[in-house]
């Protein structure tokens, strides 16, 4: 690149305006997202929606707690070249509280919603969601529906252990959003470091806790759904696809409202950065994905490769193999060259196929412990994907446009809009 300098002042009270189309397809994606929430409980596909809401819940609240993340992870490293774009993963930390509560809210109905299936020649009462631990009797000596395996698990896998970690973890993560945007608004009107120290601190510690809980939440809300399997590598393998999640969604973002003509001070020099971290975290998500994968396969114990040899069933197999070619192969073969990763327009492709490569991804996570080889990919799985998107950009472009794009008084500010690599 040539040594030209992107030194022009941006103007600095510059704010997003939430209205016209914007605004109206947000809207329209909602409504398209109830109805088929409601067709799929009106024409008895209740499992299959259940495990459809479930998967973008988690999802949804995987991308916010991700902007937290992001956030921390800037802080604690003292980043200068991110401090221009904050606000977009701010406006994603802001969403968190409503997105907790709407996976909180399905795990409760999904707990305590029975249906009656034949198994075995007998009528068993399950709920729908989490049936392999949640259903009544299994942790019982003496019931018939005894397990000695999910009885051994019932003092963590329990209804109300389960939900009370759900509401702590979730709560925990809210609350570190509100500090983390609070301090950032405070610094704009304030000035001074003593808003930035705060930030710190509070991410050094947000860090710490985010560490240790993910993998518990991940096993827990995903996991769980095939509670008879374990595997310690599942946390890590979910915080991974998070991360990327979060990170291409900050990323797309950033390209969309600089098409609409925001952030003229975002130059490719950012977009690179955020390329390379895709490009990086998704060859991590496949590491970790491997070593789950290679150590089930050659330690061959039975109560591990069960996992994975549902997901070799003719109904599945396509799709594992193309999880693969989607989240690996084509964001490194389309990200390897550094122009690559400067272009708008192949960023947003890129952008845009791992979004929907990590829906598969969590979608091979949740439906053969859910619906098993009734999966289907249909107005339901559509529906409900449009839904969760559409309200997750109201939500999130609705909290962007609260403040102006720039934090202004960031101590790295004029860092960031100049910054070259």
């Amino acid at each position: 690149m040539g040594t030209h300098n992107h030194n022009h002042t941006p103007d600095l009270t510059e704010r997003f305006e939430f209205s016209g189309k914007v605004k109206t397809w947000s809207l329209i994606a909602i409504l398209i997202g109830i109805a088929a929430i409601a067709y799929g409980f009106l024409t008895d596909h209740t499992e299959r929606t259940f495990a459809n809401l479930l998967l973008m819940a988690y999802y949804v609240t995987c991308v916010c707690a991700a902007g937290t993340f992001f956030l921390a992870v800037q802080y604690i490293a003292q980043a200068g070249w991110s401090a221009s774009l904050l606000r977009i993963p701010q406006a994603f930390a802001k969403v968190l509280p409503y997105a907790a509560l709407i996976l909180i809210a399905i795990c409760i109905a999904g707990l305590f919603t029975t249906h009656t299936v034949t198994e075995e020649g007998k009528e068993v009462v399950v709920p729908y969601l989490y049936k392999h631990w949640a259903t009544h009797g299994l942790a019982e000596k003496g019931s018939e529906h005894y397990d000695a395996v999910i009885a051994g698990k019932s003092g963590f896998l329990n209804i109300p252990f389960f939900l009370t970690r759900l509401f702590i973890f979730l709560g925990l993560y809210s609350i570190f959003s509100y500090m983390l945007t609070k301090y950032s608004y405070n610094e704009d009107i304030e000035g001074g470091l003593a808003n930035y120290n705060k930030s710190f601190k509070w991410s050094a510690v947000f860090l710490v806790i985010f560490g240790f809980t993910t993998p518990i939440w991940a096993f827990d809300t995903i996991m769980s759904l095939e509670a008879h399997w374990f595997s310690t590598m599942f946390g890590w393998y979910n915080f991974a696809a998070m991360w990327v999640n979060g990170l291409t969604a900050i990323a797309l973002t950033v390209i969309l409202l600089k098409k609409a003509g925001y952030f003229s001070w975002i130059n490719e020099n950012h977009l690179h950065d955020l390329g390379k971290f895709i490009f990086a975290f998704s060859i991590f998500w496949t590491y970790v994905w491997f070593a789950q994968f290679l150590l089930i396969y050659y330690a061959n114990i039975p109560e591990e490769t069960v996992y994975f040899y549902k997901r070799w069933e003719p109904e599945y197999l396509p799709l594992f193999w193309l999880n693969i070619i989607v989240n690996f192969v084509s964001p490194i073969l389309i990200l390897m060259t550094r122009d690559a990763k400067r272009k708008l327009n192949t960023m947003m492709f890129v952008c845009i196929m791992l979004l929907c490569g990590h829906w598969l991804d969590y979608y091979m996570m949740v439906m053969p412990g859910t619906v098993a080889e009734h999966r289907g990919f249909g107005l339901i799985e559509i529906g409900t994907f449009i839904g969760f998107a559409g309200l997750f950009s109201f939500l999130m472009l609705t909290q962007l446009s609260k403040k102006s794009l720039v934090p202004v008084h960031h101590p790295f500010l004029e860092e960031s809009l100049n910054h070259q690599i």
